[in-house]
């Protein structure tokens, strides 16, 4: 379901994000576009807003794979009472990171779809969130001779590219990156 009013949401991301530099102290600036203009170019998400942050903070926001910008996001998309299935409604970036990770993610899935191809094993990505592995959907779906299935739960779920038609082989869980988990 679209966004009912644009510009009132636009006004209320812009109120959280000034209560954010001014109670949080942090130093951002940002741009709100709304309708039209907020479009993807590529169409990998459906946002109907998106905001562009700058400034000196921007490296806290990209830090650890992006996760205060999802963060960002998530709060602003819960301010708007977006359903969880709506919450790409709105779109945040800072300094093009997510257009760049979108650029690593398609690359990675390019090297993952080789390797399956070659060796005939299935390959599994670590744990991330929806929108990245949808990405990854995306980008095995142009590879002819893999697909690709999410498995796990919840912060776990990770996408795992399969040999086409063999979706029943057994998969080696994903390695988790060092410094997770118990010490």
């Amino acid at each position: 379901m679209p966004i009912a009013d644009l510009q009132q949401a636009a006004q209320t991301i812009a109120g959280f994000l000034g209560s954010l530099n001014k109670l949080g102290g942090m130093r951002l600036k940002y741009r709100i576009t709304a309708g039209d203009g907020a479009r993807d170019p590529l169409g990998l998400e459906a946002r109907q807003i998106y905001v562009e942050l700058g400034g000196p903070d921007v490296p806290l926001l990209t830090q650890h794979n992006g996760e205060l910008l999802r963060a960002l996001e998530t709060v602003a998309a819960q301010m708007l009472r977006l359903d969880q299935r709506e919450h790409d409604l709105v779109s945040f970036d800072a300094g093009n990171f997510k257009a760049l990770r979108a650029q690593e993610l398609r690359m990675a899935a390019e090297t993952a779809a080789e390797k399956v191809l070659r060796t005939g094993v299935p390959y599994s990505f670590p744990p991330m969130n929806s929108r990245e592995r949808r990405l990854l959907h995306l980008a095995c779906r142009e590879v002819k001779g893999v697909e690709t299935a999410s498995m796990g739960e919840g912060q776990g779920r990770y996408l795992v590219v399969f040999p086409e038609g063999k979706t029943d082989l057994p998969v080696a869980p994903p390695m988790r990156p060092r410094g997770f988990g118990r010490r």
